[in-house]
């Protein structure tokens, strides 16, 4: 069996649209992108580092694809990221599209229409860690299908009011266990959440 980790940004009220620029989703109208930026410091990286430091496969959907895609394997060897460049390039990556007919990037493959179907039996095979980096809206269907076992939020110290949330209305609800916790000099705050089964319940009533 294999564990699926959701690696991600996420605003302090849960948006997960465009972290890393302008340009990058627009959809909706979103005006906010790039909110990532002015609290990305190296401490920062080296918390991301580590989440993604063994994969044994990624779960992309399709605008991440093309994002990474049009980056990762185009770097030099002496870049400073070439590291995270190889394993992302050698990685296996299974990637959600309704129109998608073919993938150029290396060791890439279309999953069916049925994606929570597909995911699902992708964990039954021994992967080891198969993380879905980005893509808010396959992990939107993800955790609405609790397929989840871990997830690693970077938690940036910006609400924007507007945007795609990671935790939607279809979210099954979930007890989680916190794993680590991490506050950065920007004020970032990883975290780590382990998911433990339903949410136990009780009350303050006399």
């Amino acid at each position: 069996m294999s564990t699926i980790a959701i690696n991600t940004f996420i605003t302090l009220d849960g948006v997960a649209q465009g972290p890393g620029g302008p340009e990058e989703d627009r959809t909706g109208g979103f005006e906010h992108g790039g909110w990532t930026v002015p609290h990305f410091t190296a401490q920062l990286g080296e918390i991301i580092g580590a989440w993604h430091a063994n994969p044994g496969a990624l779960l992309l959907g399709r605008r991440t694809y093309d994002i990474f895609a049009g980056y990762w394997p185009h770097l030099p060897a002496d870049h400073e990221e070439a590291g995270m460049a190889k394993i992302l390039n050698d990685t296996p990556k299974y990637v959600a599209s309704r129109t998608a007919t073919s993938l150029t990037w290396q060791n890439s493959t279309l999953l069916g229409a049925d994606v929570p179907g597909a995911v699902a039996e992708l964990k039954k095979r021994d992967l080891g860690e198969i993380q879905v980096l980005g893509s808010v809206e396959l992990a939107q269907t993800l955790i609405e299908h609790d397929l989840i076992d871990e997830f690693r939020l970077a938690v940036f110290p910006v609400f924007l009011g507007t945007g795609k949330r990671l935790f939607g209305d279809g979210a099954v609800p979930t007890g989680l266990e916190l794993v680590s916790a991490t506050t950065t000099d920007a004020g970032v705050v990883g975290c780590v959440y382990r998911r433990v089964g339903k949410p136990s319940y009780g009350s303050f009533g006399v």
